[in-house]
């Protein structure tokens, strides 16, 4: 039932445009109420206010604990203006109506977030009569505007000087809306911080909220309606915490690859850069050098890269710079710890496809894969989400185990090592073949393994001589090692496991391969 505003209730823990819209409903002749900051901030502007305990008749208590549970608050917001009891029962206990409610809460996502944060100054960030406020406000919106969002403040002041001090139903109900949003953001935040002090990743109810980044222009496909939400809770550089500073809007497909893309590169504590395409790696190479690593990554697939996503766990400079914009290239996006002044300036201003490159900058420092070990990743299915901690497995070489009559070189050694972090970011059934640090050959997301191997062999060719193969789950079958011997492949690593290990182990004994078993597998579906 639309009623005419003539009493709000303010109190705010973000004070943000506060003041300006304290003073437009001042104008409005509206009576507002406050509390403890807002009210002082209010009143220091010159503009009429009254104490909450004005009109409870309680002072505020406990630190501020209790202030606004009490009756001549809570039944000036809850009643029903159209139902004749609830008006008696206001009337007969000297209760006003409470038409607008502006409230937001205490900063408890921020409280935390600190990397010293004691437990006991996250408890008091835990808001009590907020959420009251707010949900008792959304609940009576047929009657009650609530407001939780500064930026909602000019438009609700806009209909109250349109509509003689009223607001509209879909206004109201918009707002309620959001205002629901927001107090289930906050208590899904606080449910999962004590999730985290547990050490409990699979709680009975999984409670995940997450805000909208971007609204996407479609999704995977024109026809599928598309929006990037993120973790506010996330405290690791990646996709989410990145900030695009140049180019034309990201794609939905845009940001997979680019997550995939810079996933990738956190393998690597050397200088390393990756080409994704479709969440695949077309090359992925380390060096000495940025620069170096990527025109061997650039240079390990001429073709699919045109078009590719890079990622970089450097700056990037200029020499890089000079090698990303060459004759001939072509990129989508490019997400990277930094840019130097110059070298974004070289990428910006590429004729032909400067002007509409995305470049992301990571916010925070690119920390190591072992430093997400608490994090868990999200997968949809229809009807539900899987849950998984992320691989962020450190894995002890000294673990691994020889099983061939040769071991691998010095060399092969390093070799394997890279290659093994590099297909765990490979789609199964997933092969890598590389030589000096780069992927020479990939082979992904195939029904037999073999033929994964096949077309790791065709798009290495000649490189495939003295190349090691790396493949993220056993071979059931020793057709997959004997056409990898045959390419010239010297050393292979896998975690072993199958029923057929022994016929494996003999056929790269025949053709004098190196064989390493893990232990681990490194599935990507």
């Amino acid at each position: 039932m639309a009623k005419k505003v003539e009493r709000a209730l303010l109190s705010v823990s973000d004070k943000r445009g506060i003041v300006e819209f304290a003073s437009g409903l001042h104008g409005l002749g509206i009576e507002i109420i406050s509390t403890g900051g807002t009210a002082a901030a209010i009143r220091q502007a010159g503009i009429p206010v009254k104490d909450v305990s004005e009109v409870t008749g309680f002072p505020e208590m406990l630190d501020g604990r209790v202030k606004t549970l009490h009756p001549k608050i809570h039944g000036g917001i809850l009643a029903l203006r159209d139902n004749d009891e609830h008006v008696r029962q206001i009337s007969e206990h000297g209760i006003n109506f409470i038409d607008l409610v502006a409230v937001n809460l205490y900063p408890f996502a921020q409280t935390v977030s600190r990397p010293d944060v004691t437990l006991k100054e996250a408890i008091e960030q835990i808001d009590i009569g907020g959420p009251s406020l707010i949900r008792a406000a959304a609940k009576n919106y047929e009657s009650v505007t609530v407001v939780v969002d500064p930026s909602d403040y000019d438009r609700v002041l806009h209909e109250l000087r349109q509509n003689n001090c009223t607001t509209t139903e879909q206004l109201r109900m918009e707002l309620a809306a959001k205002a629901f949003r927001h107090t289930a953001a906050y208590d899904a935040f606080i449910a999962n911080y004590f999730n985290k002090l547990l050490g409990e990743p699979f709680p009975e109810t999984l409670t995940i909220s997450c805000q909208l980044s971007l609204k996407l222009r479609y999704g995977e496909n024109p026809h599928q309606q598309a929006a990037f939400y993120v973790l506010p809770s996330m405290k690791h550089a990646c996709i989410s915490t990145a900030r695009q500073i140049h180019g034309i809007p990201l794609s939905y497909n845009n940001i997979a690859d680019l997550d995939a893309a810079l996933e990738l590169v956190r393998e690597f504590e050397q200088p390393a850069a990756a080409i994704i395409k479709h969440t695949n790696p077309c090359g992925c190479a380390i060096g000495e050098t940025l620069v170096e690593a990527f025109v061997k990554a650039r240079d390990a697939d001429p073709e699919a890269r045109f078009g590719g996503i890079i990622a970089f766990n450097r700056v990037v400079d200029t020499a890089t710079a000079s090698e990303v914009i060459a004759k001939g290239s072509f990129y989508e996006a490019i997400i990277a710890p930094g840019y130097e002044d110059a070298a974004f300036e070289m990428i910006a201003n590429r004729s032909g496809w400067g002007q509409s490159v995305r470049l992301l900058l990571l916010e925070g420092a690119l920390e190591p894969v072992s430093a997400l070990s608490d994090e868990v990743a999200f997968k949809s299915v229809m009807g539900g989400v899987l849950v998984q901690t992320i691989d962020a497995l450190v894995e002890d070489r000294s673990q691994w185990r020889v099983v061939t009559e040769r071991s691998p070189s010095d060399a092969e050694w390093v070799e394997l090592e890279f290659a093994w972090k590099v297909v765990k970011h490979v789609k199964s059934n997933a092969i890598v073949l590389s030589r000096d640090g780069v992927t020479v050959g990939v082979g992904a997301g195939q029904m037999n393994r073999a033929i994964s191997v096949k077309l790791a062999v065709e798009h290495a060719r000649e490189k495939a001589k003295g190349a090691v193969l790396a493949s993220e789950a056993f071979f059931p079958h020793p057709d997959g090692p004997e056409i990898a011997a045959k390419a010239g492949v010297t050393a292979i690593i896998q975690p072993g496991g199958s029923k057929r290990d022994e016929d494996v182990i003999a056929v790269c004994n025949k053709y004098g391969v190196a064989m390493v078993f893990t232990g681990t597998r490194h599935f990507r579906h």
